[in-house]
């Protein structure tokens, strides 16, 4: 009996995939709604341009829902990322994709028997093709992600605010520098202190990596499945006598 012969189960996945395909479209369009809210919002807060309850105390950067939260005396003013309807949405579309993604992933693991309605039968080869595919997406993700936010912790966490700047004699000093998750501390000359990476870049950063490790561990496991039934598939031929 070859290898492409359907003789295992994978549950079907499939439905899940299409909700958490809507609700990543859902979410990326109303994460840009929200950071396009966040553009100078604090600017307008210390400008007095947004009004609050009593006098201004901070300004602070939320990371989910993406918004800039000015703190007032008497409570805080958020940009439309943190406020109704759009806040609900961002969590809705958060919810069904993170349960909808680690649910599918999780089944990839699993190796039901067939028969059932939500299983479908499938070869070692197609087990080991579609966790391939998902562990592929998933961590080209995160790594796309990561470079984008942490190239500088990469070529050199304890010099990554000076990079990409001719600082002279006034270059920046790197505090608390961490490649996992990507954030560092800049402070300057002046003795100011800001964040090198957003919260929200390094939270998103850490949710990223936990789909491509459930997709990696899938794969690995569809792996180990295929060389074992390869190595079953050849212990007969070898253990056959030679005739004579």
């Amino acid at each position: 009996m070859g290898e492409t012969t359907a003789r295992y189960g994978a549950y079907r996945t499939n439905p899940l995939w299409v909700v958490a395909g809507i609700c990543l479209s859902a979410l990326v369009v109303c994460s840009g709604l929200a950071l396009f809210g966040m553009l100078e919002f604090d600017e307008r807060c210390m400008q007095g341009l947004i009004k609050g309850p009593g006098a201004l105390g901070d300004v602070r950067q939320q990371a989910f829902p993406p918004a800039t939260v000015c703190e007032f005396a008497g409570g805080d003013v958020t940009s439309i990322g943190g406020r109704w309807p759009l806040a609900a949405l961002l969590w809705l579309a958060m919810a069904g994709f993170v349960g909808c993604l680690l649910v599918a992933l999780v089944a990839e693991c699993f190796e039901p028997a067939p028969g059932r309605d939500h299983v479908m039968p499938m070869s070692r080869a197609g087990k080991l093709s579609r966790t391939g595919t998902a562990f592929f997406v998933t961590g080209s993700v995160f790594a796309g992600f990561y470079l984008l936010v942490g190239w500088r912790l990469l070529a050199g966490p304890s010099s990554a605010c000076a990079r990409g700047a001719d600082w002279g004699s006034e270059t920046p000093q790197t505090l608390d520098p961490s490649l996992f998750p990507p954030r560092a501390t800049c402070r300057y000359t002046s003795g100011i202190t800001k964040q090198m990476i957003p919260d929200w870049m390094a939270t998103l950063t850490v949710e990223l990596a936990v789909p491509a490790l459930l997709a990696g561990v899938g794969f690995a496991l569809a792996l180990w499945r295929w060389r074992q039934e390869r190595r079953a598939a050849k212990e007969p031929l070898l253990s056959t006598p030679h005739s004579v």
